[in-house]
C-alpha cells in the first residue's frame, strides 16, 4: 500500500501550527494506513487517527460554529466512484467512517446532521462525544459568543470568519493506492475492487454560522477520486467548493501529469482564480504528490 496523509494548510502561527509532534502524529497515521488490505481501509484508518488527535482541525478538538457546537463533515470515494459523506454532524469524532457508513450501506451520497449521527450509531460508531478540548471552549468564550437569530450570528462572525488564525484550516486528508506489482504496471485492484481511494474529514472553519457546510463533505471540491487517480483537498473551503479544486487535480492525473504536476497546476488555477490559500495532495499511478500555497501544510507519506 502506498499512501499520503496531510494535516491542512496552515497559518504556520497558532496551535495548528508545523511542529515535530504534529509530523509524528501524522508519520503514524500513515504508517497505519499503509498496514491496511485496501485504499479504502487505508485512508479510513490513517485519518480516524487524526481525528482523534486535538492537534488538527477535525474530531475532537475541532473549530466551533457559530452557536457553540462542533459539527464535522467527512467525505471519501474510490476509483469505482464509490462514495459517501457526511455534513454539519454533532457529536461523531470518527466522521470518516460515518461516511464510509453512507458509501457502503446506503444508496446516497451524504446524509446530514443528526439523522447523520444516528445512522452511524446504528452503525456502531461512537456518537454523543463531546468535540470539545479546554482550548476550544476557551477560545471561543473568548470571542464574546452571539445569542439570538441567524442574523445576529451574522453580524457577529462578519468579523471572525476566515481571518486566517492558527488551526483554522488543518483539516485531514489521504489519498492510498496498491502499489504496482512491477514497475511502469498500473496499481493493483484492492479486495473491493479498487485501485484508489481518497478521503478528507474535517470540523470545518472557525466562527462559521451554526450549520455551515464547507467544501469537505462536497464531492470533487475536498475530495475526489477516479480510475487515474485520487486528491484530497484542504484550505479556503468557500473557494475551493467554487474551483472544485480535489477534482482538477485529478483531472491533471487523467490528462497524464505525474502526481506533483498534477498537484501544483490544481494548485497554480486555484491561486489565479480566488487569490485564496489551499493545499492539495494527489497520488497516482507514478506515486505521489502535494502542493500548496499557504505557509505551511505537513505531509507524510508511506508504503508497505
Amino acid at each position: 500500500m502506498r499512501i499520503i496523509v496531510h494535516g491542512g494548510a496552515g497559518s504556520g502561527t497558532g496551535p495548528g501550527r508545523p511542529t515535530p509532534e504534529r509530523q509524528a502524529v501524522l508519520d503514524a497515521a500513515a504508517a497505519d494506513g499503509a498496514a491496511e488490505a485496501t485504499p479504502l481501509s487505508a485512508v479510513e484508518t490513517a485519518l480516524r487517527r487524526l481525528e482523534a488527535d486535538d492537534r488538527f482541525n477535525a474530531g475532537r478538538g475541532g473549530a466551533i460554529q457559530s452557536d457553540g457546537v462542533v459539527r464535522v463533515d467527512a467525505g471519501l470515494m474510490t476509483s469505482d466512484r464509490a462514495v459517501g459523506a457526511v455534513a454539519n454532524v454533532p457529536g461523531v469524532e470518527d466522521a470518516v467512517s460515518a461516511a464510509r457508513v453512507v458509501a457502503t450501506e446506503t444508496p446516497h451520497v451524504c446524509v446530514a446532521g443528526e439523522y447523520a449521527a444516528a445512522l452511524a450509531a446504528d452503525f456502531g460508531i461512537e456518537t454523543g462525544v463531546d468535540l470539545t478540548t479546554e482550548r476550544t471552549r476557551e477560545r471561543f468564550a473568548d470571542a464574546d459568543p452571539p445569542t439570538g437569530s441567524p442574523k445576529t450570528h451574522l453580524d457577529w462572525l462578519r468579523e471572525r470568519f476566515g481571518r486566517g488564525e492558527g488551526h483554522d484550516h488543518d483539516t485531514v486528508g489521504a489519498v492510498a493506492t496498491l502499489k504496482p506489482r512491477s514497475t511502469g504496471s498500473r496499481p493493483t485492484a484492492g479486495e473491493d475492487g479498487a485501485r484508489f481511494a481518497a478521503a478528507t474529514s474535517t470540523a470545518g472553519r472557525w466562527f462559521a454560522l451554526a450549520g455551515r457546510v464547507g467544501d469537505v463533505p462536497q464531492v470533487g471540491s475536498g475530495f475526489f477520486c477516479t480510475p487515474a487517480g485520487g486528491a484530497s483537498a484542504t484550505g479556503a473551503g468557500e473557494d475551493i467548493a467554487r474551483v472544485t479544486l480535489a477534482k482538477l487535480a485529478v483531472d491533471h492525473l487523467a490528462a497524464g501529469a505525474p502526481a506533483d504536476r498534477a498537484a501544483s497546476l490544481a494548485i497554480d488555477a486555484f491561486e489565479e482564480l480566488t487569490g485564496s490559500t489551499a493545499g492539495v495532495i494527489v497520488c497516482g499511478p507514478d506515486g505521489t504528490g502535494a502542493a500548496r500555497n499557504s505557509e505551511s501544510m505537513q505531509v507524510a507519506v508511506a508504503e508497505r
